[in-house]
């Protein structure tokens, strides 16, 4: 978690989250996991319950009410920051959005075929599984 941390402060990532948070007027408080929990963010998060950048999670709401409802969502929001580290930072969301693209083509959500939300577990993220479509099968 401490190595996390200090690659994602070397990449920019956890900065980038930062300012994001900054500019949608979030209060950020530390959270479990060695997270940073942004509320109450009022940009647009693309649908998303909650969205990590680097160690910075946003959500619009409050994580206590995002938690009743998805009790496994920060350790979903954890494997995302460890995924920021892998991909040395901002390339990530290059990837991601790759992943994301693939996962519309391939099965009309952004989430079920998405390789980095399904290796941060589908369920816990709130994501339900959605078969591919026929065209892609064999």
């Amino acid at each position: 978690m401490r190595a996390r941390r200090v690659a994602n402060i070397l990449n920019l990532s956890t900065a980038l989250g930062l300012v994001v948070a900054a500019l949608g007027r979030a209060r950020v408080r530390r959270g479990p996991h060695g997270l940073l929990l942004a509320e109450g963010c009022r940009l647009p998060l693309l649908g998303a319950g909650a969205m990590t950048i680097g160690d910075v999670v946003l959500t619009s709401g409050r994580f206590a009410d995002l938690v009743r409802v998805l009790p496994a969502v920060l350790e979903h929001e954890s494997r995302h920051a460890a995924q920021w580290r892998r991909w040395g930072g901002l390339p990530f969301l290059l990837a991601y959005g790759a992943g994301a693209l693939w996962s519309l083509v391939s099965t009309g959500d952004r989430g079920a075929g998405n390789p980095f939300e399904r290796a941060a577990g589908l369920a816990d993220g709130g994501y339900r599984e959605v078969p591919r479509r026929r065209l892609l099968r064999r």
